[in-house]
């Protein structure tokens, strides 16, 4: 098990502990289907804060009495004192212990961060009130007020169970970000029904192979992606492609490992098991992307580096300047103002701001169906203004469908079709299957064929209940001396400046009508173009076919520039011009000519109905596979990276404001001093202001 940081993903070690770059507990890099998630650190935060709380009311207490009016002496003096500094040692140095640690750590990695300050400002105000407590003749009487030297017990423990409510709720929150993991984990059975030697039994799903015959009965799950070999039913797929009507399934067909079976009992054969699945690849994916970090994260890590020791700087100038020219107790005054510096200061929200907007942006797009591979891809979606589309599986379904029958006289489409697919259900003609596949949908019934003939180039034949059948193209049926082939041929074109690619069919010599076969736009193409050009992209269609079909794509959909007939190269070379314009460029592609140039735009965007390597090679894959996910894409990234800068804006602005006032800048003006306890409350809000911010992208509009 290898694990990492969250914040700072180059942080790799093959154990738990903690990041030396921020302190950060470190996560399990792999995710482990049917593991339970390990709330261990939070178990044991949520323990230490509880205690500390419970004890650190009665400190608070006692250390506040003294303002209420006629309060007894036995509460200001030294049982008091002495319980404050009995009650405060457990929870400073043991519900604080891992602030002690972790900023110890930071100073030998040389790697200053927020637990830093947090232990120097809870160890200076404990340590200094325990010396007190311990040795105050090493104190001048100058230190004292009316006859006490003052103590910061309660800062300390106040400070330390504050620090330790911040993190309990930033551990909740990193929990409720991986709600969409963990739901995907949730949707794969703990077991599989194997079929071998005649037999069926349960294994464990780890122990599927691939090649293994598995049972799925109406109501289960499917166990691991595969193929059908035996029965027929329909598939409820919505928790992996997001539609709601299910998909029949017969043999040959494949299923996806999580979707569950709704009514017929079916046999498939094992093709993908283990993390080789969709829904493995989908969890990994979704996992990476959360570990992933923004470019604007940069921004950041760079003010922390050197935020720290400015802090660290400015608490010892407010100690020194205290001490000199404060107010008497002015060792006390500097002690306490340089504590509450450390204490406001602490960027907690600073490095929550990026992580935590990520991470849940994460999440929501994999609810949409939008898996997000790279933070980067989202930061640079937002400034996306051209976008680069292929036709085939992107724009259309991605395979050949019957949409034009044209009789010819007063034959009926489904004997025209008839006779068709019955010649055609000899041929290995992509076409053919198209017609033959377009006859079985529509419940035509294809007759056995004799004297079947295929001429290369040209069409096929063949006897059909007594009927001579020609199918193919215009010059081959001429060349059989069909008659009536120039009837038709005015059709044809009308056909062909629409795309479809015209057959024609012929029955004893004569012609009896055409069939247009085209790749069909998919149904939700034009409203997605009409949506995106709404959103200010401009949108161009790179793609292999012929011009004549691409323009009529491209016209019928409002595409702004069609460039056909280009090479899978040659799309990564047009990409790369259109970047070199200045142009944010995101690409959408589904197959391994689309992959070069997904790689190489700005956003590669993957079809999660195409082929794995263009999904590897994109850094957002669309579940659905259309391209209504990518205007979603676009919503949530420009919903995102509002969410950082507001993040970002707060964290900022917190501490510009913070530290002067921490530091004394208002007593000269106006009396006012802000109490290390008052600190660490602001502290702890601002990193909840930030967690409660990057949380509503969870109910972001998509």
């Amino acid at each position: 098990m290898i694990y990492t940081c969250p914040m700072h993903p180059e942080i790799e070690q093959d154990h738990p502990g903690n990041c030396p770059i921020c302190g950060m507990t470190l996560e399990p890099k792999t995710v482990v289907a049917g593991g339970e998630e390990d709330n261990s650190e939070l178990r044991d935060m949520s323990w230490r804060f509880w205690i500390g709380a419970a004890l650190s009311v009665p400190i608070f207490i006692l250390a506040m009495w003294h303002i209420v009016p006629g309060a007894s002496h036995w509460v200001q003096g030294d049982f008091s004192r002495w319980t404050q500094f009995i009650l405060s040692t457990p929870v400073v140095l043991w519900c604080g212990f891992s602030f002690f640690q972790r900023g110890w750590q930071s100073i030998l990695n040389r790697s200053l961060n927020m637990f830093t300050l947090i232990a120097i400002g809870i160890g200076a105000a404990y340590f200094y009130s325990a010396i007190v407590m311990l040795f105050p003749q090493i104190f001048p009487t100058s230190f004292s007020a009316h006859g006490k030297i003052g103590i910061y017990f309660e800062a300390a423990a106040i400070i330390t169970v504050l620090v330790l409510l911040g993190q309990v709720l930033e551990l909740r929150a990193r929990s409720r970000t991986g709600s969409a993991i963990r739901a995907l984990l949730n949707l794969a059975p703990d077991t599989a029904r194997i079929v071998r030697d005649g037999e069926e039994h349960d294994v464990p799903l780890d122990q599927v192979q691939v090649g293994d015959q598995l049972r799925v009965r109406p109501g289960e799950k499917v166990p691991v992606d595969g193929r059908v070999v035996e029965g027929r039913t329909s598939i409820d797929e919505s928790m992996i492609t997001g539609e709601s009507m299910p998909v029949e399934k017969a043999k040959d067909d494949r299923v996806t490992g999580g979707t569950v079976n709704q009514t017929g009992s079916i046999v498939i054969e094992a093709e993908r098991v283990g993390s080789e699945t969709v829904l493995s690849q989908i969890v990994e994916m979704v996992a990476q992307a959360q570990r992933s970090r923004a470019p604007i994260q940069g921004l950041a890590d760079k003010v922390a580096s050197w935020f720290v020791p400015s802090v660290i700087a400015i608490a010892i100038i407010t100690f020194f300047v205290w001490w000199f020219v404060g107010p008497e107790p002015r060792l006390a005054y500097g002690i306490v103002n340089a504590v509450a510096v450390l204490i406001i200061a602490c960027p907690c929200a600073l490095g929550l701001a990026t992580p935590m907007s990520v991470m849940v942006g994460v999440g929501r797009g994999a609810q949409a169906g939008v898996l997000i591979k790279k933070a980067e891809a989202m930061e640079l979606m937002e400034k996306v203004r051209t976008l680069v589309v292929d036709k085939t599986g992107t724009l259309t379904e991605g395979h050949p469908c019957v949409t034009t029958i044209v009789p010819a006289d007063s034959i009926p489409e489904q004997e025209l079709l008839s006779a068709a697919a019955s010649v055609e259900q000899n041929s290995e003609h992509p076409l053919a299957a198209a017609i033959v596949n377009s006859a079985r949908e529509r419940g035509v019934k294809a007759s056995a064929v004799a004297d079947f003939q295929s001429t290369t180039g040209g069409g096929v034949a063949g006897r059909v209940d007594g009927h001579r059948v020609l199918v193919g193209k215009a010059q081959f049926l001429r060349a059989q001396g069909v008659a009536g082939v120039e009837r038709l041929e005015t059709k044809a074109a009308e056909l062909q400046q629409q795309g479809q690619t015209a057959i024609f069919v012929a029955r004893d010599d004569r012609a009896a009508g055409i069939i247009g076969v085209a790749d069909p736009i998919k149904e939700s193409t034009p409203e997605a173009i009409e949506n995106l050009h709404k959103l200010g992209l401009k949108i161009i269609m790179l793609t292999g076919d012929n011009a004549r079909t691409a323009r009529a794509v491209a016209t019928k959909l409002g595409i702004d520039e069609v460039e056909a007939g280009v090479e899978p190269q040659h799309k990564n070379d047009r990409v790369r011009q259109f970047r070199e314009k200045g142009n944010v460029v995101a690409m959408a592609g589904d197959g391994i000519n689309d992959a070069p140039a997904l790689a190489a735009a700005d956003v590669g965007i993957a079809m999660g109905t195409g082929i794995d390597v263009a999904m590897e090679s994109a850094g957002i894959t669309l579940l659905k596979g259309d391209l209504r996910g990518i205007e979603k894409a676009i919503r949530l990234s420009r919903a995102m990276m509002s969410n950082i800068r507001q993040n970002l804006f707060f964290a900022f602005i917190y501490n510009a404001l913070g530290i002067p006032i921490a530091a004394g800048a208002l007593y000269p003006f106006f009396g006012w001093l802000l109490s290390p306890i008052i600190a660490g409350a602001a502290m702890s809000l601002s990193s909840v202001s930030v967690i409660a911010n990057a949380l509503r992208l969870r109910g972001a509009n998509l």
